[in-house]
């Protein structure tokens, strides 16, 4: 697997391939990675002739007082991993590289309508970082799929959003969840956990399970449910942010709408978890 830092070396080497045909899929990280990641990297393979991979920590997407400063950063773990399993390039530009302006200077993208709720609501800005980044990866890759994890359900949905309505020639492939054996979704984030609190961070999956089994039970009070499921996170310990239940475009949910997507994030002491379920 090659390395590259520059936008310059990034396109010759994509010229390379594109003389040959070669089919190109993205997959775009801030590095860090997990198991999760690299089934993002094998679900690439299946769709590509190449897998490029982008190991970016996007300082737009962090607001103040978040954790952009320690974030935890592992190149040389990344690399070997990645080698490991087959990608064929690691783009990991400098933050310069990506905004050769100052942030405040730069150009933004913005999605509307699915931002500003959930979790947009409580990181304001988030999502015009990621859409911008996205939107910069796509234009520099130019791939014919992109590939991202489905733990990021609303991120998702905007860049969707934001693929559809900027017209990028682009497959978006969503992967499924990967989980620890315990349930908890894998997260560079659950590093940051205590022992005493990744011991009680598997609450969050099953509050979700409860919720779900409920739905299927025949629940329709929605509004109630997520009462009793944020109840139950704050007895486990946790300061929740959300947990509502969506129809699968994130608009509000009614009984009888499916498919349902059930999603929360909470705090666990410094380290804010989010997860999902989907109710087919």
């Amino acid at each position: 697997m090659r390395q590259v830092d520059t936008i310059a070396e990034l396109r010759r080497q994509l010229g390379v391939w594109r003389l040959d045909g070669a089919r190109i899929a993205l997959v775009p990280t801030m590095g860090n990675l997990h198991d999760g990641h690299l089934r993002l990297v094998d679900v690439g393979r299946t769709r590509a002739d190449r897998v490029v991979v982008s190991v970016f920590v996007n300082p737009l997407q962090f607001g103040p007082g978040e954790d952009y400063d320690r974030y935890p950063r592992t190149l040389d773990r990344d690399r070997a991993r990645l080698t490991e399993r087959g990608a064929d390039l690691l783009f990991a530009p400098a933050v310069a590289e990506i905004y050769p302006r100052t942030l405040a200077e730069s150009t933004y993208v913005e999605v509307p309508g699915i931002t500003e709720t959930l979790c947009g609501a409580s990181r304001p800005g988030h999502f015009r970082g990621v859409a911008t980044v996205v939107t910069k990866l796509f234009n520099l890759v130019q791939p014919d799929v992109a590939v991202f994890g489905e733990k990021d359900y609303q991120q998702l949905q905007v860049i969707r959003r934001l693929t559809a309505d900027l017209n990028f020639p682009i497959e978006i492939v969503g992967v499924p969840i990967v989980r620890e054996p315990d349930g908890l979704a894998m997260s560079s984030r659950n590093g940051y956990l205590t022992p005493a609190e990744r011991a009680r961070a598997p609450a969050l999956y099953r509050a979700l399970c409860e919720a779900r089994d409920a739905i299927a039970a025949g629940e329709s009070d929605f509004a109630a449910l997520c009462r009793r499921q944020r109840e139950r996170l704050r007895q486990a310990g946790f300061r929740p942010d959300y947990f509502e239940i969506r129809r699968a475009d994130l608009a509000e949910a009614a009984p009888g709408d499916r498919p349902l997507v059930i999603l929360a994030a909470a705090w666990l002491g410094r380290t804010r978890l989010i997860d999902n379920l989907q109710v087919p």
